[in-house]
Order: structure tokens, then C-alpha cells, then sequence
């Protein structure tokens, strides 16, 4: 027994820090209907606030506590509100999670351009008043920093305890959580309410990443999305509803990872993944057999049907457009192919490659959100799925490179399924949370292994051959590359416009209605992730082969964030909103580089808010303004040929004098 408690204590800190971000997480939701998975992101903002003014500027430690957690936290919550969330509160839930999603991504790389530039992180500073002094009772000691987490924890418990239950406030805000149309009613303003609760789950997520940052080595975004997604396990373990379960829940869950370090073995590369998966792995069990999360959390029987999306910018062309298109594009084309394969130098051939395989990735969030509406954050998992078995293949089994990315492929799209099957009873924001859940997993307790290139310099994949013909010179790689992407282009187009992508249309608009009408909509769905995991497999086989080295950490979790918000911000419902996005992923960051260092990764900045657009133009940039220049054309051309017309029979109409000749 005391054994398991000294291994136990250590873990209440980190159970009392996922305790506090989860009770924010589900005050938020509650209250605005807005999963906001950018808290991780607000707690990294007041942990680097903190650690300027403590640590770089020497300011007292409590007032660079006051100032990172009562001023900074809720100042940012505020501004989260007023700007962007309180606009989203009858938006759908893709949109809501779009958002927080490209705030997630966004905002931790603009706090390092304009506080951290590329300078370390290390050693933040601790809140408690003396950190290397230990408090022992008996055999168990912990140190004054902990003390702090803990006695932090017990004053906000107590604290929301008493505004809940003593005071009118309390009282409404648990109606706005309830019904905030019936507190209208009574004639108290729900959205202040609820924009109170945003501000106070913002102190929590404040007041939990300077909490958390001096129990690690360093101030990394990393510590704080895992926190984010320890936090999301106990808050699904309360059902996104009981404040007390919640609390419980994060304490269970970061004594429970520290237990476990006494019962597992040591030495072994996947039990020494499986301790940090625990969060995960809660996560993914609780979505899919908690019988509560398997219908959507909504009270409005409409809430479930979204509104038809806007039209697609080719659907608008008028015949002229269309003949003109005919021509256009294939000359287009053409002469894409003689500039890529006669006018540019190796380098920028090679960049050029990197952004039609990177397109055929993204084709793949054409299928899955685009066709399907099903929001996929595991998408480079399956890449790095595709990209490994093709690498093992090819290059220790002998399998031709070309029949190796075909299975690739194929063993992309069976894990595809194997994620889909299990989350067919989920929808919505529980789906997007089981497959984040899924490429955490993964990338502890799968892409590590030795076989995935890790602790390596990564596991060769050489260039294909077919025949007499040899791929491994740039020019005839990049015909290769375009070649696959035509055919994954094609296929596309010919899903969307055939039987499975009708299906698919009406399941978006309304899963009811369209299960009215016969669909089956987990058969749709599982097509939709097969297809989707095989497209993003094969991109990850060809980038792999174009790299020459491929290893798990070049699939990491955080790129299927970025990749999704890059592609919502420019399409995700057409092709060419993946060939702009693999475009964009590539020279953007080129053209960035010539930057001083600190905004070298200001792509992340630009995409990651740029995804908040997705509310107002779910098509996307790059659809949006085509649609729009179309809509133009079309509307003066309509214009010039009705002022035409109108002329004309102008002309043709007799004058008064001619008029009265006849008469007489």
C-alpha cells in the first residue's frame, strides 16, 4: 500500500490539471454549444505570459501569476467570445469544431512568434513559493509546487460549489446550460450569461497551464495538447454534462497513469508508449461504449438537418463558360507540363512534386468531409500507414515499389474501416474526437516501434521502376506523381457524381431524412473512410518515395490539424481545393522562410485563423471567390443581352408621327 501511494500522490497534480481544463471544456459547452478544442491553446497563451514576466522579466512571482491568469485568461476568453464564438452559437457542429480547431493551431504559433521567437523554453518558473523544498508525511513527499496544483484545485471546487448553489448568478448560469431560450424569457440576458461562463472557463484554462508548465522541462505546445485531450476523457467520463464526475474523472485519470508506471515493465517501446496513451485510450473506450455520447447532445429537433450548402462554382457556369472551360483547362495543363518539365530547375521541379502528391492527400478530405460531412482528425495517420507498409516492402521484402504503394493503400483503407466500424454509433463532434483519439494512440503505441524508422534515420523507399522505365529521375517522377493524382481525381469526381456520392449528399444534409428514404448510412460511411484512408495512404507511399526516407514522426497527429484547417480554408468540397491546398502547403512556407526566423512557421498563423472563415464560406476561399467571379460574369452577360434585347424592340416600335401616317 504504500508503495502504490507513493507512486499514486505524484499523480494527483496531474489529475487536479486535467480536472480544471475539463470543468472548463464542459462550461463552455454547455453554455454556448461550443466544444472548444483550442483550451489546450489559451492554457500555452497564460504559461507564456507567465513565463516572460516571471522568468525572463523577474517580475514577482505572484504578480506574474495575477497578471497571467485573472488578467490574460479572461481577457482572452473575452476576446474568443466576442469575436469569433458568440457568432457560432447556431452554427452547426462541424463549423464550431472547424473553428476551435484552426484557433488550436493557430495561436500557439503566434504566442512563439511574438513572445518566443526560436529561443528555449526551458525550465519555467514554478508557482509554488519554494520549489525545491519537499513536504514529507511518512514516506511520501511532495514538492511545493504540488501543494500549490492541489490547493489551487480544492479553492476552485469549492468556489464554483458555492457560485452554483449560493448565488443568482450560479443559478443562471446553470439555466443558460439548461435552456438559455427560457431564461430569455424571464427576461435576463442569456448571452451575457453565457458569455460569463466563457470568460470563467478561460481563468480555469488560464490558471491550468501556469499550473502545469513547471511540471515539465520546458513550455511546449505539445504538454499543453495532451493536456487538452486528458482534460476531453474526463469530461466525456462526465458525460459533458456533471460538474462532479468531470473533477472526479481528471483526478482518476492522472493518478491512474502514475499507478501504472509501478505495475509496467520497463524497457519496452510499446509498454513505454502506453502510459502517455492512457488519456487516449480512456477517450476512445468512453466514446464508443458510453451508451449516452452515441446520439447527438442536442435539444433542437432541427439542430441534426444543416442547410444546403452553396452551389459549386462549376455548376454555375452558363454554356459559354462552359465551351471556354473546355479549351481553357486543357491548355492549362498542357502547358503546366511543359513549364514543370522544361523551364523549371530541379528545385523548384521537386517543390512543385511535394504539392501534387501533397494534393492527393488532400483529395482525401475531399471524400471524407467534403462528399461525407464526417470531420476526420486522423488523416495523416492513415498517410503514415500507407507510406510505412509500402517503405517495408519495398525495401525489405523486395516487392516492386508500385505494387508495394498499392497495398499500401489497401492496408490504409482496412484501418480506414477499422476506424469507422466501431464509430458508426457516433456522429458529429464525437466521431471528430474518436478519430483525434485514434492518431494520438497511434503515434504513442504504433509509430515508435523500430519498424516505423524510429530511433533511425527513417526506412528507405526508393524511387519506382516499371518495366523499362525508371522513375527515380525528378522529371519522370513528377509525370508519375501526376498521373496517380489524375487517377485519384477522376475518382473522386466520379463518386460526388454517382450513386455512392448522392448518398452521401443526403446523409450530410439530414442523416433522418436520408435513412427515410432507404440509405443505409453506416454503409456510406465506411465506403466514404475506405476510400478516403486509401487516397491518403497512397499520398503518403508517394511522398515517402519522393523523400527517399519515410518514419512515423514524419506523420505526426499535429499535421492531420494543420492539413484539415489548410484545406478547409481554401475547399474541401472540390479538386481544386486540394491541388491549391497542396500548392499552398508547399510554396507558402517557401516564400515565408525569407522571414526573419521567429515567423518562419507563420503559415500555421495564417491557415489556422484563416479555418475561422469556414462559418461564413463553408466552400471555402479559393470556391468562394470563383463562385463569386462567376456569378459576375454570368450576371453581366444576363444584364448586356437583356439591355440588347430591350434595344432592339426599342427599335423596332413605330415613332408617334409613323403611327398616326397609318391611321390616317
Amino acid at each position: 500500500m504504500t508503495s502504490l501511494l507513493n507512486y499514486a500522490i505524484p499523480g494527483l497534480p496531474f489529475g487536479c490539471i486535467y480536472a480544471l481544463v475539463a470543468v472548463g471544456l464542459v462550461l463552455t459547452y454547455r453554455s454556448s454549444g461550443v466544444f472548444n478544442l483550442a483550451f489546450g491553446a489559451q492554457a500555452y497563451i497564460s504559461a507564456a505570459v507567465f513565463y516572460d514576466t516571471a522568468g525572463t522579466h523577474h517580475w514577482p512571482t505572484w504578480v506574474a501569476f495575477v497578471f497571467s491568469v485573472l488578467v490574460v485568461g479572461p481577457l482572452v476568453g473575452l476576446i474568443l467570445d466576442r469575436a469569433i464564438f458568440r457568432y457560432l452559437r447556431t452554427a452547426s457542429a462541424t463549423v464550431k469544431l472547424i473553428a476551435a480547431t484552426g484557433l488550436l493551431v493557430g495561436i500557439p504559433a503566434l504566442i512563439q512568434a511574438l513572445w518566443f521567437g526560436t529561443k528555449s523554453k526551458l525550465r519555467p518558473p514554478a508557482v509554488g513559493p519554494n520549489p525545491e523544498h519537499f513536504y514529507k508525511w511518512h514516506s511520501y513527499g511532495i514538492d511545493s509546487n504540488q501543494v500549490a496544483v492541489v490547493i489551487a484545485t480544492i479553492l476552485v471546487v469549492v468556489g464554483l460549489g458555492f457560485l452554483f448553489r449560493s448565488t443568482a448568478f450560479g443559478l443562471r448560469m446553470r439555466a443558460v446550460v439548461e435552456s438559455p431560450r427560457l431564461l430569455q424569457l424571464q427576461g435576463i440576458n442569456a448571452e451575457r450569461v453565457a458569455t460569463s461562463a466563457w470568460v470563467l472557463s478561460s481563468v480555469l484554462a488560464a490558471l491550468a497551464g501556469v499550473l502545469l508548465a513547471p511540471l515539465y522541462a520546458r513550455v511546449d505546445t505539445t504538454n499543453f495538447t495532451v493536456l487538452m485531450v486528458a482534460a476531453i476523457a474526463a469530461a466525456v467520463l462526465g458525460g459533458l454534462r456533471s460538474l462532479p464526475l468531470t473533477l472526479l474523472g481528471g483526478i482518476i485519470l492522472g493518478v491512474g497513469q502514475e499507478v501504472l508506471t509501478k505495475y509496467l515493465p520497463l524497457g519496452n517501446v510499446l509498454v513505454k508508449g502506453f502510459r502517455p496513451s492512457v488519456p487516449f485510450i480512456l477517450l476512445m473506450a468512453l466514446l464508443l461504449f458510453r451508451p449516452g455520447l452515441r446520439k447527438p447532445d442536442v435539444a433542437d429537433p432541427l439542430a441534426g438537418v444543416s442547410p444546403p450548402p452553396p452551389p459549386l462554382a462549376a455548376s454555375l457556369r452558363d454554356e459559354r463558360l462552359e465551351r471556354l472551360n473546355r479549351v481553357m483547362f486543357p491548355t492549362f495543363v498542357v502547358a503546366f507540363l511543359a513549364v514543370s518539365l522544361f523551364v523549371l530547375p530541379s528545385y523548384w521541379l521537386f517543390l512543385v512534386t511535394q504539392g501534387i502528391i501533397m494534393s492527393v492527400i488532400f483529395l482525401s478530405y475531399t471524400v471524407v468531409m467534403g462528399m461525407a460531412g464526417q470531420v476526420s482528425l486522423c488523416q495523416a495517420t492513415f498517410a503514415g500507414f500507407g507510406a510505412l507498409t509500402t517503405a517495408q516492402l519495398a525495401t525489405n521484402h523486395g516487392v516492386p515499389v508500385l505494387l508495394a504503394m498499392v497495398v499500401g493503400a489497401a492496408v490504409a483503407a482496412l484501418v480506414g474501416i477499422v476506424v469507422a466500424l466501431p464509430a458508426l454509433r457516433l456522429g458529429g463532434l464525437y466521431l471528430a474526437l474518436a478519430t483525434f483519439a485514434f492518431a494520438l494512440m497511434v503515434d504513442n503505441l504504433v509509430f515508435p516501434q523500430t519498424w516505423a524508422g524510429n530511433g533511425q534515420t527513417g526506412v528507405a523507399v526508393p524511387r519506382p521502376q516499371l518495366g523499362p522505365i525508371d522513375f527515380t529521375a525528378n522529371r519522370a517522377f513528377f509525370l508519375l506523381a501526376m498521373a496517380i493524382f489524375a487517377v485519384c481525381a477522376l475518382v473522386v469526381v466520379f463518386v460526388r457524381r454517382g450513386t455512392t456520392g448522392q448518398r452521401l449528399a443526403a446523409i450530410r444534409g439530414s442523416q433522418v431524412a436520408a435513412e427515410t428514404l432507404g440509405i443505409d448510412p453506416r454503409r456510406a460511411k465506411i465506403v466514404a473512410f475506405a476510400l478516403s484512408a486509401a487516397i491518403a495512404g497512397l499520398g503518403g507511399a508517394l511522398l515517402g518515395s519522393l523523400q527517399g526516407t519515410v518514419s512515423g514522426d514524419s506523420f505526426n497527429y499535429l499535421y492531420s490539424l494543420f492539413w484539415l484547417v489548410l484545406v478547409v480554408t481554401t475547399g474541401v468540397r472540390t479538386v481544386e481545393g486540394a491541388v491549391n491546398a497542396g500548392m499552398a502547403l508547399v510554396f507558402v512556407p517557401e516564400f515565408l522562410h525569407h522571414l526573419p526566423g521567429r515567423w518562419a512557421n507563420l503559415e500555421y498563423v495564417l491557415f489556422g485563423f484563416g479555418a475561422i472563415n469556414y462559418a461564413k464560406h463553408p466552400e471555402g476561399a479559393v470556391e468562394y471567390g470563383k463562385r463569386r467571379s462567376i456569378e459576375r460574369v454570368v450576371g453581366w452577360r444576363r444584364r448586356r443581352e437583356l439591355r440588347a434585347t430591350s434595344e432592339l424592340g426599342s427599335e423596332r416600335m413605330p415613332d408617334e408621327d409613323e403611327r398616326a401616317g397609318v391611321s390616317a
